[in-house]
């Protein structure tokens, strides 16, 4: 088996004249001295360039129900292969991963594995996709490109699940090979993304819309909602008027419950009307696809025709139910056509996690 490089090259950075190095990856333009690492802990200044150390190497390997990405709108019913590695561009106070996402500790890579294993441990698991989660793929930017076209070798599909704090030119390269995201849209205010997680809305909502106008990648967006950080009516409506207005009705939104953890265990967990609150506000500026996550509601986790509001998928958690639409997304009711990604026959993975091991 070959074995991940301990350094591997990377293209977006450039030297400055004091003998820094700048990575222009992400908007943090972390400036490195010779030997140090940037904010996402696997980025490394080296030799005057910056190197990913983290390539070839993975937190774990687990297959999950692709709506637990979530997406409900990317071939429902199916089945994901999912990883990370370790690290992050961003530093928020409430992150679930945290073990992972802020691990600097080369135990947390403790899974070795190359792009061809990765798509062939898919292929004979038969999942659908892979997926880039538990911490921010934009980190690992080369290895999830790799792994990506591997896939694709196979037929398999790449899914991102992203904070999206990426800037312009590798954002192009990045999600020039994937199939489908899910965006992490923390909160709707400067304020927040500074306070809390160190770093800045606009480029996030940069992302947004350039998936949405200038690539085919399907995406969907999740707001984790935090009581008296976030989840105020006037910030969930104006989040979702932008959404309506900059992304258009078809974008399926996801409001999840918050629970206490890492730096914010001083805050309470979500109360449930919050959280089906804020779908209601989606639905009535105008979104027709708004989903309630962390929480037991399941009218607010299934899938209802705008045309004739029928329910056309329902999801008791994971698990798909009812699966009223044909293999090209048509409502069976109505005829309309929903917006997603679809399979020619209803696929039924459930709620299932099973870990695996790539060797």
């Amino acid at each position: 088996m070959q074995s991940p490089p301990d350094f591997f090259k990377t293209q977006y950075w450039h030297r400055l004249d004091d003998g820094r190095v700048v990575c222009d990856l992400c908007p943090r333009h972390c400036r490195l001295r010779d030997g140090k690492l940037g904010a996402c802990f696997v980025r490394q200044a080296h030799n005057g360039e910056i190197v990913l150390t983290s390539y070839g190497r993975s937190s774990g390997f687990c297959i999950d129900p692709i709506e637990k990405k979530p997406l409900n709108h990317f071939y429902p019913g199916s089945s994901v292969l999912s990883f990370g590695t370790a690290g992050c561009n961003l530093g928020c106070k409430f992150c679930q991963n945290w073990s992972i996402s802020k691990s600097r500790k080369i135990d947390t890579l403790g899974q070795q594995a190359m792009p061809e294993q990765i798509a062939q441990a898919a292929k004979s698991q038969d999942c659908d996709s892979i997926a880039f989660t538990y911490n921010d793929p934009v980190i690992f930017l080369e290895y999830a490109v790799d792994v990506a076209q591997a896939c694709h070798e196979e037929g398999i599909n790449s899914v991102a699940v992203s904070a999206g704090y990426i800037c312009d030119a590798p954002r192009v390269d990045f999600f020039r090979y994937m199939d489908a995201a899910n965006i992490d849209l923390k909160a709707f205010t400067e304020h927040f993304y500074h306070k809390i997680c160190s770093g800045h809305l606009a480029p996030v909502l940069d992302t947004l819309l350039y998936l949405r106008h200038e690539t085919d990648v399907w995406f969907e967006i999740t707001t984790l909602l935090i009581p008296d950080e976030n989840d105020s009516i006037a910030e969930i409506e104006a989040l979702s008027r932008w959404v309506f207005d900059n992304l258009g009705p078809d974008i399926p939104i996801h409001f999840s419950a918050f629970h206490p953890d890492f730096k914010m265990n001083d805050k309470p967990r979500t109360a449930p009307y919050i959280v089906q609150r804020a779908r209601e506000i989606a639905i009535k500026n105008g979104l027709h696809y708004a989903y309630v996550g962390n929480i037991y509601d399941e009218a607010g986790d299934s899938t209802y025709c705008p045309n004739c509001s029928e329910k056309v998928i329902s999801r008791n958690w994971f698990q798909i139910g009812q699966y009223a639409v044909d293999s090209t997304g048509k409502c069976s009711y109505c005829g309309y056509q929903l917006a997603g990604r679809f399979a020619a026959k209803k696929k039924a993975f459930g709620r299932q996690r099973i870990p695996i091991r790539i060797s």
